[in-house]
């Protein structure tokens, strides 16, 4: 699973280690390395219980375990100041074996950066050179910002939906709706396509043709979603479903709109 918040052109060094290049980004500049000692996995669980919560930060000795059986935890520096990680395992499913990626957390402070993307593009390249040909995760289909990095930027595919993935979960960002979520996988040595470019406005009006859901803002302005009632021919083309721009600044407005967005 991979608990998201909002997930440096990396290099490899020589010997396996990711080489330090600094990635300017406005005013400051981010480093990312492999993390293996306690100290910095200790780190790790500090900033995750500072996103999440206490009671949902990975152990210690968890990610340790994993880093050194075909797992992976990578740091995002400012400075001497970490800012984010991500934290995979592997995986097997009884037919193939998979780097899955369980976390990728960002200070609150320094969201809205691309360090989540540049976190997922070292975890590419560890991977790769781990021998891995497949990352998976999960994420919540109501995110926007992490489904644009998940399928448009990175190339990942989703395929299946699992309902209420994870049960209840109380954890800072996850609580009060339930945890359904998208399963992504992303082929990491294959080509990603391109990212498609700007809808325009007759573009739009088919999207508008081809949506699954029809939606309407209320009186505070705020989307509020409903059944079309003209249901689309499903054929082989694309068919669309509106999401909320920010759907945790919307659970905080309004829960039970939040909550439709969900069931719908």
């Amino acid at each position: 699973m991979t608990k998201t918040n909002s997930d440096v052109r990396i290099g490899l060094g020589e010997k396996g280690m990711l080489s330090q290049m600094k990635q300017t980004d406005s005013q400051t500049d981010v480093i990312i390395r492999s993390l293996h000692t306690v100290p910095e996995l200790e780190e790790v669980r500090q900033l995750g219980a500072r996103i999440w919560g206490e009671n949902d930060s990975i152990p210690t000795h968890q990610t340790l375990t994993a880093c050194k059986n075909g797992g992976l935890v990578l740091g995002a520096y400012i400075g001497e100041e970490l800012v984010g990680f991500q934290y995979s395992f592997a995986g097997y499913d009884g037919e193939r074996v998979y780097l899955c990626s369980h976390e990728l957390g960002i200070d609150a402070a320094y969201r809205s950066k691309k360090i989540g993307e540049r976190l997922k593009q070292a975890q590419r390249e560890e991977a790769l050179k781990k021998g891995y040909k497949l990352i998976t995760w999960t994420y919540d289909p109501l995110e926007s910002v992490n489904g644009y990095l998940n399928i448009a930027k990175l190339g990942g595919v989703c395929s299946q939906n699992i309902v209420n993935c994870y049960g209840e979960m109380e954890d800072l960002l996850n609580s009060g709706l339930p945890s359904d979520r998208f399963l992504v996988e992303w082929w990491i040595a294959e080509v990603k396509p391109a990212a498609p470019a700007a809808v325009s406005v007759d573009e739009m009006h088919a999207v508008h043709e081809r949506s699954l859901l029809a939606w309407r803002l209320n009186e505070d302005g705020l989307p509020v979603p409903q059944k079309r009632d003209d249901q689309p021919t499903l054929t082989g083309e694309p068919y669309y479903v509106p999401i909320p721009s920010g759907i945790q600044q919307l659970k905080e407005k309004n829960h039970e709109l939040a909550l439709a967005w969900r069931l719908h």
